[in-house]
């Protein structure tokens, strides 16, 4: 069974559209992952309005939305999500770093409140089901034939890094976390081991790294490294700078192809099929 891979955020921090952030994409954090009715979406960026718009063409009628956490750059395109309007859907909202902390209903809740956003969470149609775990737990029973593991990350207010396992294949998502140089993180690398298909932050170079520590945030390079430690198949640089320009995000693609050819650099609308 295939399992499509499809990117519509690809972005860090902040949404960027404009005419120096064409080729990759200005869109936040937003990745699909399908695969007959398994419908899984990893974070909530901007870049799941368009997926929204998708889901209602196609009558999907349920998803699943696994955040790795909730800052402004992966919730912000929550309250444009247009299946959370619609009756007759079903939306499950998971999230793996708020427990003790007034949970993930709570978060979305104050997002969709006034002063800041006219329309309240109370207003949405679907059938919602919000739902809080602790990040190292492994999530059965979402879909048939899906496995979730879930592992903390090193970011700022906590994150969760994911991994599902599908129809004999493999995606680990990590991003928003911060490596230690020299010390592979075992977490990450357990998300990772054996992976089809790796999705992880690469925000920034190696050379960038040592002015940003603290930041939450990790490096390309290091992608490659753990992605080799972990026997993983495939890389997709993700999370880019937003003042990663279009040319010196190809710049980058050309330096990460050389190191190791199982790299790819996320771009919005890019679809990686798993065979």
């Amino acid at each position: 069974m295939t399992i499509k891979v499809k990117f519509w955020g690809v972005r860090g921090s902040v949404a960027c559209p404009s005419p120096n952030h064409v080729v990759y994409g200005g869109n936040t954090s937003c990745v699909e992952v399908a695969s007959g009715d398994v419908n899984v979406i990893l974070d909530a960026g901007t870049g799941i309005r368009g997926l929204g718009r998708d889901y209602v063409r196609d009558h999907m009628g349920s998803g699943i939305l696994l955040l790795t956490h909730t800052h402004w750059d992966h919730i912000g395109g929550f309250p444009f999500f247009a299946p959370l309007y619609q009756p007759g859907w079903s939306i499950r909202v998971l999230a793996g770093h708020l427990t003790g902390a007034g949970g993930i209903h709570s978060v979305l809740t104050s997002q969709m409140a006034e002063p800041t956003f006219p329309v309240p969470l109370s207003a949405l149609k679907a059938d919602m089901a919000y739902e809080d775990f602790e990040a190292g737990a492994t999530l059965d029973g979402l879909c048939r034939g899906l496995t979730v593991s879930t592992a903390p990350l090193n970011h700022p207010n906590r994150a969760t890094g994911y991994r599902l396992d599908l129809a004999g294949r493999s995606i680990a998502y990590v991003t928003d976390t911060e490596h230690v140089p020299g010390r592979p993180d075992e977490a990450v690398l357990g998300l990772m081991e054996g992976a089809d298909l790796v999705i992880y932050d690469s925000t920034y170079t190696d050379d960038e790294f040592p002015d940003r520590i603290g930041w939450g945030h990790s490096t390309w390079q290091e992608g490659i490294r753990l992605c080799r430690l972990a026997r993983a198949r495939r890389l997709a640089i993700f999370h880019h700078d937003p003042d990663r320009e279009d040319r010196a995000m190809a710049e980058i693609e050309r330096e990460a192809t050389k190191s190791w050819d199982g790299v790819v650099v996320a771009r919005d609308q890019m679809t990686v099929l798993l065979d």
